[in-house]
């Protein structure tokens, strides 16, 4: 073999290594979007589960207190969390207006998280 054609091989094989480098690169991008958005759902999720736990022990205590209805603020927080949760029933979507119907809604939302998270896994 001559030297132009070892240089003109050598130069095909620096194109393809560089072309295989960028589609190593490209797909290590999207594994590591992809990795980052799993990671997000899986603290969104373990989020939303930790504040429906604090509003059901809330909630708890009310019951325990035999008090029905539930203060303003409370309301406002339970009422937020079912408005954010595609996982509610239809039944569920409704305002609840006592704190036994709130419980329903919140121990639905945590069933539906706790299901998603095993299908996931």
């Amino acid at each position: 073999m001559n030297l132009d054609k070892i240089g003109l091989v050598r130069k095909l094989e620096t194109g393809e290594v560089l072309k295989m480098i960028k589609q190593a690169s490209r797909a290590i991008e999207h594994m590591t979007a992809k990795e980052r958005r799993v990671q997000r759902a899986k603290y969104a999720r373990r989020n939303k589960m930790h504040l429906i736990d604090k509003l059901l022990n809330e909630l708890e205590m009310l019951n325990l207190a035999d008090q029905r209805q539930m203060p303003p603020v409370l309301s406002v927080a339970i009422n937020k969390v079912i408005e954010e949760s595609p996982e509610v029933t239809v039944l569920a979507t409704a305002k609840p207006a006592s704190v036994m119907e709130a419980m329903d809604a919140l121990y639905e939302i945590q069933d539906s998280l706790m299901y998603n998270q095993i299908e996931d896994e």
